[in-house]
């Protein structure tokens, strides 16, 4: 009687990146990397041609209201702005993602999310958080100032910034090199200064005839009362 060999079933080991695939829905990166408030490029002619809504399960850019006609049963979503950078609702998007971590605010009174970051040149003083990603000022209890910043500070590859601490560094060590030698520089000028004054000749002791003619004051001339009077007979 033969046996049959059994040979393990083949199974796909994925890699870190599909591992990253997976972790986000489908729509997420291209939903972060889509250009709205665009025209439409089918509806141009319409007022409404203004493309700031977004399908999620179609995936195709984004779309005016009159492509909403096309996406009755899908899962759309609308795109807002606040200060040029694109903003979505809280309970629209939570429906869809766990935005946990994000800093939410509060914009025309309604609670809003950024969708991409928003770096800082540098954090105001006195703050003691900042976003993982770009270093924007937060509120203690957030991580990240944007979806965007989420996916990149949740990503196994991703290590933190420390740009600021860096310029501090340097910058304390451009202030220490320009005061040192600030320093120098007036040591050197101190030196040439009293090498200058050394050379110079010495002033004489004043004597009696110095003191006299230096208290002596020039009268104040007086011209005779009939000096230039004629008289003629």
């Amino acid at each position: 009687m033969a046996i049959d060999e059994i040979k393990p079933k083949n199974r796909r080991i994925m890699g870190p990146a599909e591992d990253e695939d997976k972790k986000w829905p489908l729509w997420l990166k291209s939903l972060l990397t889509e250009q709205f408030f665009v025209h439409c490029k089918v509806h141009a002619d319409s007022h409404k041609s203004e493309c700031n809504m977004y399908c999620l399960d179609c995936m195709n850019g984004g779309l005016c209201s009159l492509c909403l006609a096309h996406h009755k049963d899908h899962r759309a979503i609308q795109i807002r702005r606040s200060s040029y950078h694109d903003v979505i609702r809280v309970n629209e998007i939570q429906k869809f993602l766990d935005i946990s971590g994000v800093q939410t605010y509060v914009i025309n009174s309604a609670r809003v999310v950024f969708l991409n970051e928003r770096p800082q040149p540098r954090p105001g003083k006195g703050v003691t958080n900042t976003c993982e990603v770009c270093e924007r000022s937060l509120l203690d209890s957030f991580r990240f100032c944007s979806l965007g910043c989420k996916i990149v500070g949740t990503s196994k590859n991703f290590q933190k910034k420390r740009r600021y601490q860096t310029a501090t560094v340097s910058d304390s060590e451009d202030s220490y090199s320009s005061s040192s030698h600030g320093k120098l520089k007036k040591s050197k000028e101190n030196f040439v200064h009293y090498k200058i004054q050394s050379f110079r000749p010495s002033t004489p002791p004043q004597t009696l005839a110095t003191i006299r003619s230096a208290k002596r004051r020039k009268g104040i001339p007086h011209r005779a009362p009939f000096g230039g009077l004629i008289i003629e007979f």
